[in-house]
């Protein structure tokens, strides 16, 4: 029993996680009332939200972009369309599957069946989440400064020890991955812009979501609000961000961006639709990833 503990306990700590942050936000729908909710969702244009689903989906083609720069640069002989298969494959099962194993797994055991060099290709997804956390983190001043601005003491506690400290972790346990890619210096800026395209698509959907509701917030700020929830959701204690990524931007868009508790509820929820929404293309390809990984185990009989 306790062998099984110590191999479960992490995975038992996620799911507990995203349980009691799936109940907050039934708890903060009961108090806020459903009727609150509903209106808001109402009052969201069908045009800007298919808007966002556009500018959503061109974000995903800059990651499958990033990567892709990343690992050609890394000499493995890929084509753009299996990057981008394995890319949305990852994303998919990333919103889709019930398991705590994120799509970089995914990706990783994809590229590995295709034949394509494990060492480099694992080497190139830590560089691929080290880049989107550094150029992220250019646009964390323009919501911290207003949160810091609350004067809340311990919120500022929480607020530099959840953000940062996992960030400069995680950057020490793979610098040594990423130093590859410190001698290229054209691919690396390439990612970098890669990821810049990226971060402006994602702020723009939720400036359109805002927006269609009738609203208006700056960009900017949405940007420093939607990077300090992105650094939150690193911390692992859901499945995937779930709960937590909604808490967290409701709680921000509703204390500095001005929006009552059912319009930030409403856009965080959206959001998260966005996501989903634009994963679905790695339903599509799943298949001929699978039957591009029985064909390369034949070989290997």
């Amino acid at each position: 029993m306790s062998n099984w503990w110590a191999a479960n306990r992490k995975n038992f700590a996620r799911w507990a996680g995203t349980f009691l942050a799936t109940a907050l936000i039934v708890f903060l729908i009961r108090e806020e009332g459903g009727d609150d909710l509903l209106s808001a969702l109402k009052r969201v244009s069908v045009w800007f939200f298919l808007v966002g689903i556009l500018i959503m989906l061109i974000s995903r083609l800059f990651v499958v972009g990033r990567w892709h720069v990343l690992l050609r640069s890394g000499k493995v002989d890929i084509s753009l369309k299996h990057t981008a298969m394995l890319t949305f494959t990852g994303l998919f099962s990333s919103n889709f599957l019930p398991t705590t194993i994120g799509g970089d797994v995914v990706r990783l055991g994809g590229a590995m069946q295709l034949g394509y060099d494990r060492a480099v290709c694992l080497a190139s997804l830590v560089a691929d989440r080290l880049i989107g956390m550094i150029g992220m983190s250019f646009t964390v001043p323009f919501g911290l400064v207003p949160l810091l601005a609350l004067g809340n003491d311990g919120l500022q506690a929480l607020t530099i020890s959840t953000i940062f400290q996992k960030g400069i972790e995680f950057i020490q346990r793979t610098f040594a991955a990423f130093a590859i890619w410190l001698k290229k210096p054209v691919p690396l800026l390439t990612s970098f812009l890669a990821t810049f395209g990226n971060m402006a698509c994602i702020f723009a959907a939720v400036y359109f979501l805002i927006i269609g509701m009738g609203l208006h917030m700056s960009y900017w700020l949405i940007a420093g609000l939607w990077s300090l929830t992105y650094f939150i959701t690193l911390i692992p204690i859901s499945v995937n961000g779930y709960g937590v990524q909604e808490l967290s931007l409701t709680f921000l868009l509703s204390r500095i961006g001005g929006l009552s508790h059912s319009e930030s509820l409403t856009v965080a929820i959206l959001i998260r639709a966005l996501f989903v929404v634009t994963s679905f293309p790695g339903a599509l390809f799943l298949p001929a990833i699978l039957a591009a990984m029985s064909d390369e185990r034949d070989k290997t009989i």
